[in-house]
């Protein structure tokens, strides 16, 4: 099966999708890079400028431009064009354009194959808010948490803020007073007009668990314990944290099967198609969902021992939509009965 990975795009979150990208390159055997610039435009990348630097530099632009239409990408000359020979594409856009549906919705409109969250799946997970009603109606915890406040006015610090629409942990600050409150609030409404404000927990245990549906059963990755000093925030993430391989963190049977019973909660039926990361809180023995990472970070390859033979075994279990046929008798009984 012939694959091409989806990247950049115009988010807040662009670079990180290309960081993810460049991960992949170094993984994956056999597949091509579509770019989308800012001004979605979409260029055909060789594996061998997969790096940092091609890109700081702009260089994408000496690539060659390609074309969406039905069934896949194009590449078009002066009278014809022609369908690059693409079979899947892996959508490792993340936020805004990736994560929010739009890359979902342009996808099955040209009727796509792809790895990746659905349209519904996208608007729920994108918005921290909506993640959290959709976890309490799946029975799954989460914190309790202040939608849009304005004031600290019932407020218990220390808080964390978060916008509520974006991911790789940008924007987020932790308020321990009212001052530092206004500054937080301020901070977030850079990014987005929707904030959320939960308690923050400084030793609380954070994991995370990948995992997939692969048309038989939920595939699980290992459970990862991800090192902090204090919250995982965006220096930690990207520009300080760097690892490989992890080494599975010790749970008790109980908790890794709470874990596993939380995660297909929340991943069935809604994110079939996707491999997605979930971060739960551990907290007195019950489990909370933090947040859905519809399009993981590196793809969250560094959890599985074997990636690429789990992303094979994802596509492998992903169909095209179906076709629906033209069928014109409703009209022709309009026009019989005048």
């Amino acid at each position: 099966m012939k694959k091409a990975i989806i990247f950049g795009a115009n988010s807040y979150e662009h670079e990180i999708s290309i960081v993810s990208a460049i991960t992949l390159s170094n993984i994956l055997e056999d597949v091509k890079f579509i770019y989308v610039d800012f001004e979605h435009n979409f260029y055909l990348i060789d594996k061998k400028n997969m790096n940092a630097q091609f890109f700081a530099k702009k260089d994408f632009k000496k690539q060659k431009r390609i074309y969406i239409s039905n069934g896949g990408f194009y590449e078009k000359s002066l009278f014809s064009q022609n369908k690059i020979d693409i079979d899947l594409i892996i959508n490792t856009i993340h936020g805004k354009i990736g994560e929010d549906g739009t890359m979902a919705a342009l996808l099955d409109f040209f009727n796509i194959k792809y790895i990746g969250p659905r349209i519904n799946a996208s608007s729920i997970s994108i918005d921290k808010h909506l993640t959290k009603l959709y976890a309490n109606e799946v029975g799954v915890k989460s914190l309790k948490y202040y939608l849009n406040p304005t004031s600290t006015q019932g407020l218990e610090f220390p808080l964390i803020l978060k916008p509520a629409n974006l991911g790789s942990s940008i924007g987020i600050a932790i308020a321990n007073n009212s001052s530092e409150f206004a500054y937080a609030l301020d901070s977030a409404k850079e990014y987005d007009d929707k904030i959320i404000a939960e308690p923050y927990f400084e030793n609380i245990q954070e994991i995370n668990l990948a995992g997939y549906f692969d048309g038989e059963k939920i595939v699980f990755s290992k459970f990862e314990e991800p090192k902090k000093d204090g919250h995982l925030d965006f220096s930690q993430k990207y520009l300080v944290f760097k690892q490989k391989e992890i080494q599975e963190v010790k749970l008790s049977e109980e908790i890794q099967n709470k874990l596993k019973d939380a995660f297909s909660k929340i991943y069935m039926p809604l994110f079939k198609g996707a491999l997605i990361r979930c971060d739960f809180f551990i907290k007195d023995n019950e489990i909370f969902l933090n947040e859905i990472n519809p399009n993981p970070g590196s793809y969250a390859n560094y959890l599985f021992d074997d990636f690429e033979k789990e992303l094979n075994s994802l596509a492998n279990s992903i169909k095209n939509n179906e076709n629906i046929k033209e069928n014109y008798s409703f009209l022709q009984k309009i026009v019989q009965a005048k």
